[in-house]
C-alpha cells in the first residue's frame, strides 16, 4: 500500500532531501515507459480522489494509446498510487511534487496539459445552472480536479476556454446557495480574462456579465450595477449596436432594474431588447418569445394586467407554433399565464393552465423535477389564495419534500417552501405550526444568503406578521422594524418594498391603537408609491384603503370617505369589479356609510336586511 512507500520515505528523511528523491527514482527506474506517461498524466489532479473516467478523457484528449488500466496497476503495486475504491484512485503529495517533475522532462508535457484542461472545461460546461443532489454528487469528485485547471494549469487552456472552469466552479456552488464560495470563482474568471486580453474581449464581457449576476441573486444591486453596464458597453463595442448578445446584456440590466422597483428605468430596457431580438431573428423565434415573456413580467411586477396579459399570451402561442403543443416552454408560459389570472382573481382562468403546466412537466421531465416542484406550489398557492386549504396542504409538503430531495436540506428553495408551508398555516390560524418553519426559514437565509439580503428581510416581515396576527405586538415591532431598516440599507429610501414595509409597521401600531404613530408612515407609503408607481395604480388604491381605514377607526368619517372612494374606482379601473381587492374597498366604503348613519337608521336598515 501507499502507506508502506511513504514508510520508507520517511525513514530516509535522516539522508536529507536527496534520500527521498534517491528512493522514488529506484522505483521510477523500474517503470515502463507508458507507466511512467500515466503516473505523469495522474500527476496533473490535485491532491483529492479522481475518479478513473477523467484520467481516460485525460488520455483520449492527449492520444494516449496504451493499456491504461494495466499501467495503473503497475503504479499501485509500485506504491506511486493509491486505489481508495473501485476506479477511484489518489497520489500523495510528496509523490505528486515528484512525479511533476518528471512530467517537465516529458516531450508530451505540453500535450498532456492541454488534454487535462480540455477534459475539465468539458466537466465544467457540463454542470448546470442550478444541479440536483444527483448531478452535484456526480460533479462533486471532479471540483479539486476543476480548480486545478483553474489555477496551475491556467496557462494551457485555449482562449475559447479559458473562463469556463472558472464559471463551472462559481455554477456548482452558486445552484447550491453557496453564494461565498463562488465568489471568488467569478471574481478569478475577470481577473484572468483581463490578465490575457487586457480589457477588451467577449470573455472580460460574460465575467462581467456573471459576477453581476452573483451580485443580483445576493441583492448586492449596487455592485451589480456597475458591472452590467460595463458589460453591455464592451458588447456593444466588440460586437456592435445590433447583435443578440447586446439584447442579452440590455434584458440583464433591465432585470435588475424590475429587481429593484426601478421600473422606469427597466421598461424601456426590455423594449430595445425585444425589438432588437425581432430585427435580427424574425418575429418568429424562441427569443422573441422570451422577450415577450420579459416585458410581460414587468407589467405583472407593476400591476399592469391588461398591458400584461396580451404579451403573455403573445408567447404561449408563438412558443406552441415554434415547438409544438406538447413541450416544457410551452409549460412555462403556461404557468406564467396562470399567475397573473391567479393575481387578478380570475382563479377559474388559472387553475386549468396550472394543472395543464404540473401535467406537462411530469411527462416531460418526470416525477422529480425543479420545475414539477415549482408547479405543485404554484397550484398550491392558488388554492391557498381562494381559502382551499386541505386542496393546498399536501401540494405545499410534496413540493417541500421534492426540493429536499433534489437539492439538499440546505438550499434557499428549501427555506422558500418552509416559508410558503408557513404562510398556509398562518393563514389557517395554526400560529404552533406556522412559527417554527417561519424560523427555519429565516436562520436558512441567513447561513446561506448572509443576514443583510432582501430575502431575510421578507423572512423577517412574515414572522412579525404572525406575531402580529397573534396579537404578539412586542415580539413583532422590532421585526418589522428590523426589515424596514434593512430594505433601506439595500434598496435605498424609495423602494416598493421600502413602501410595503411602512405600510406593515403602520398595521401593526393601528392594531394597537398607536394611530398618531400609524398615521405618517400610511402617508408616506401612499406618497412613495404615488411616485414610484403613479397616481392610478392597484398598489396606490390598497394604501389609500389603508389610509382610509385608520381614518375610519378613529371616526374620522370625512377624511376617510374620499379615500375609499378613490381606493374604489382606481380598482374597478385597474383590476376590474370582481376583483378581491375592488370587493373588498367597495365593502369598506359601504360600512363606512353606514357607519355614519344615526343609529336608529342603521337599526331599521339591520332588520330590513334581516327580513329580506
Amino acid at each position: 500500500m501507499l502507506a508502506d512507500i511513504l514508510a520508507r520515505l520517511q525513514k530516509q528523511e535522516s539522508a536529507g532531501e536527496s534520500g527521498v528523491a534517491a528512493a522514488f527514482e529506484l522505483n521510477w527506474q523500474c517503470l515502463e515507459p507508458e507507466a511512467k506517461k500515466l503516473a505523469c498524466l495522474l500527476s496533473l489532479f490535485a491532491l483529492a480522489p479522481i475518479p478513473w473516467s477523467l484520467v481516460e478523457s485525460v488520455a483520449n484528449y492527449s492520444n494516449l494509446e496504451f493499456d491504461l488500466k494495466a499501467n495503473c496497476t503497475v503504479l499501485v503495486e509500485r506504491y506511486l498510487l493509491q486505489e481508495l475504491a473501485e476506479d477511484t484512485y489518489q497520489i500523495h503529495d510528496r509523490i505528486q511534487e515528484l512525479l511533476r517533475q518528471k512530467l517537465e522532462e516529458l516531450t508530451e508535457a505540453h500535450e498532456l496539459k492541454r488534454g487535462f484542461c480540455q477534459t475539465m472545461v468539458a466537466v465544467a460546461r457540463s454542470i448546470p445552472q442550478t444541479p440536483t443532489l444527483i448531478e452535484f454528487a456526480e460533479a462533486t469528485l471532479a471540483i479539486p480536479h476543476l480548480a486545478e485547471a483553474a489555477t496551475v494549469y491556467q496557462a494551457w487552456l485555449s482562449d475559447d476556454d479559458l473562463i469556463s472552469p472558472f464559471l463551472g466552479l462559481g455554477r456548482f456552488y452558486q445552484g447550491q446557495g453557496g453564494y461565498a464560495q463562488a465568489l471568488p470563482w467569478y471574481e478569478q474568471s475577470l481577473s484572468a480574462a483581463r490578465k490575457r486580453f487586457e480589457d477588451e474581449h467577449p470573455s472580460v464581457a460574460t465575467s462581467l456579465n456573471n459576477l453581476a449576476l452573483l451580485y443580483d441573486s445576493q441583492g448586492r444591486y449596487s455592485d451589480a450595477e456597475p458591472l452590467y453596464i460595463q458589460a453591455l458597453e464592451m458588447t456593444k463595442r466588440l460586437l456592435g449596436d445590433e447583435h443578440p448578445s447586446v439584447a442579452t446584456c440590455l434584458n440583464n440590466l433591465a432585470e435588475l432594474y424590475r429587481s429593484q422597483g426601478r421600473y422606469s428605468d427597466a421598461e424601456p430596457l426590455y423594449i430595445q431588447a425585444l425589438e432588437m431580438t425581432k430585427r435580427l431573428l424574425g418575429d418568429e423565434h424562441l427569443s422573441v418569445a422570451t422577450c415577450l415573456n420579459n416585458l410581460a413580467a414587468l407589467y405583472y411586477s407593476q400591476e399592469r394586467y391588461n398591458d400584461a396579459e396580451p404579451l403573455y399570451i403573445q408567447a404561449l402561442e408563438m412558443t406552441k407554433r415554434l415547438l409544438g403543443d406538447e413541450h416544457s416552454s410551452v409549460a412555462i408560459s403556461l404557468n406564467n399565464l396562470a399567475v397573473l389570472y391567479d393575481s387578478q382573481g380570475r382563479y377559474s382562468d388559472a387553475e386549468p393552465l396550472y394543472i395543464q403546466a404540473l401535467t406537462m412537466r411530469k411527462h416531460f421531465l418526470g416525477d422529480e423535477h425543479l420545475s414539477v416542484a415549482t408547479s405543485l406550489n404554484n397550484l398550491a398557492e392558488l388554492y391557498r389564495s381562494q381559502g382551499r386549504y386541505s386542496d393546498a396542504e399536501p401540494l405545499y409538503i410534496q413540493a417541500l419534500e421534492m426540493i429536499k430531495r433534489l437539492l439538499g436540506d440546505k438550499h434557499p428553495s428549501v427555506a422558500t417552501c418552509l416559508n410558503n408551508l408557513a404562510l398556509l398555516y398562518d393563514s389557517q390560524g395554526r400560529y404552533s405550526d406556522a412559527e417554527p418553519l417561519y424560523i427555519q426559514a429565516l436562520t436558512m437565509k441567513k447561513r446561506l444568503l448572509g443576514d443583510e439580503h432582501p430575502s431575510v428581510a421578507t423572512s423577517l416581515n412574515n414572522l412579525a406578521l404572525l406575531y402580529k396576527s397573534q396579537g404578539r405586538y412586542s415580539d413583532a415591532e422590532p421585526l418589522y422594524i428590523q426589515a424596514l431598516t434593512m430594505k433601506k440599507r439595500l434598496l435605498g429610501d424609495e423602494h416598493l418594498s421600502v413602501a410595503a414595509s411602512l405600510n406593515n409597521l403602520a398595521l401593526l401600531y393601528k392594531s394597537q391603537g398607536r394611530y398618531s404613530d400609524a398615521e405618517p408612515l400610511y402617508i408616506q407609503a401612499l406618497e412613495m408609491d404615488k411616485r414610484l408607481l403613479g397616481d392610478e395604480h392597484p398598489s396606490v388604491a390598497a394604501s389609500l384603503n389603508n389610509l382610509a381605514g385608520l381614518y375610519h377607526s378613529q371616526e374620522r368619517y370625512s377624511d376617510a370617505e374620499p379615500l375609499y372612494i378613490q381606493a374604489l374606482a382606481i380598482a374597478e379601473q385597474r383590476l376590474g369589479a370582481n376583483h378581491p381587492n375592488t370587493i373588498t374597498f367597495r365593502e369598506n366604503l359601504e360600512d363606512l356609510r353606514r357607519n355614519r348613519q344615526p343609529l336608529f337608521k342603521r337599526m331599521v336598515a339591520f332588520v330590513s336586511r334581516w327580513f329580506q
